[in-house]
């Protein structure tokens, strides 16, 4: 492997393994009796002065267009908004489900993408793609166990889940698609500003009252820095190395390690079924990105 791709491989690689850990940090942060606004704010908060600190103190190019740049900005704090609610949701799915069953619910986004992607381009999806879809709906009913233990699981974080999975695919075509031509540092600055003022809104009138600023450090400092600073840099120095198709594939590596965290952190049981689950949407993103890889 060329020593450029396998750089690349290493930082997406490390990307999504940022993002698998963030929901164990949550449930630790929610034992230690801290709410979803305290987290999800702290997150966000902090994470937008981060990256805004590396707008003020990295150069990045400067473009005199500044009414279509006012344009792309609110742009980018509209889409950022689908950021504030996947984290809203995704973490109100995991107060009543376990990590390793709210991580394949979000996992959701892989077939919801391709029925956002036929949508938009007005096409019905490839064979290909077609499989890949009915892969992910067979590993995720093997990954949530529900064949053994409907039952168990609580359908609050069941729905919570879905619309996280919904709000993530929203927030993935805002991330690849809105104002592609700012600097990725600024494109993530505004897309934070979006998301920290949709969760300032939603929790304003019921959950600011007492605010427990201990959140602060280490959980806020923990969530912003490994999900909102740390992936974004390192996908976008990544993925020109590794192409779409390889960085997507690499990508899914977040899955298994946020289970793996789960399961040693939480002592969150995963069997065998839930393994193979978890392995057959693996394989189903692989599928689904075969043409590029190959290109």
């Amino acid at each position: 492997m060329d020593k450029k791709v396998l750089k690349g491989a290493l930082l997406v690689g490390l990307g999504a393994s940022s993002y698998g850990a963030l929901a164990t940090v949550v449930k630790l942060s929610y034992a230690n009796g801290f709410t979803t606004a305290e987290v999800t704010t702290s997150q966000f908060s902090l994470g937008f002065i981060g990256i805004l600190l590396l707008q003020i103190f990295v150069k990045t190019p400067q473009k005199h267009q500044q009414d279509s740049e006012r344009f792309s900005v609110l742009k980018l704090m509209i889409g950022g908004t689908s950021m504030g609610l996947t984290s809203v949701f995704y973490y109100f799915a995991v107060k009543y489900i376990p990590v390793s069953v709210g991580i394949v619910l979000l996992m959701q986004s892989v077939w919801m993408g391709l029925l956002l992607e036929a949508v938009l381009d007005k096409r019905l999806p490839s064979k290909r793609k077609v499989a890949a879809m009915l892969i992910v709906l067979l590993g995720t009913a093997l990954a949530t166990n529900i064949f053994s233990s409907a039952h168990e699981l609580n359908w609050k974080g069941i729905a919570w889940g879905f619309a996280a999975a919904f709000s993530y695919t929203i927030s993935l075509y805002s991330s690849n698609s809105i104002a592609t031509h700012l600097h990725s540092i600024k494109r993530s600055l505004w897309l934070l500003a979006g998301g920290l003022i949709i969760i300032v809104l939603i929790f304003s009138t019921t959950s600011y009252s007492h605010f427990n600023f201990n959140i602060l450090w280490p959980w806020g400092i923990f969530l912003a820095f490994f999900g909102t600073i740390l992936p974004p840099l390192l996908f976008t120095s990544g993925m020109p190395h590794t192409g779409i198709g390889l960085g997507t594939i690499i990508a899914s590596v977040e899955l298994p390690v946020s289970v793996l965290f789960a399961y040693i952190l939480l002592k969150e049981p995963v069997n065998l079924l839930q393994w193979i689950g978890i392995l057959l949407i693996i394989c189903a993103v692989v599928l689904m990105n075969l043409k590029s890889l190959k290109a």
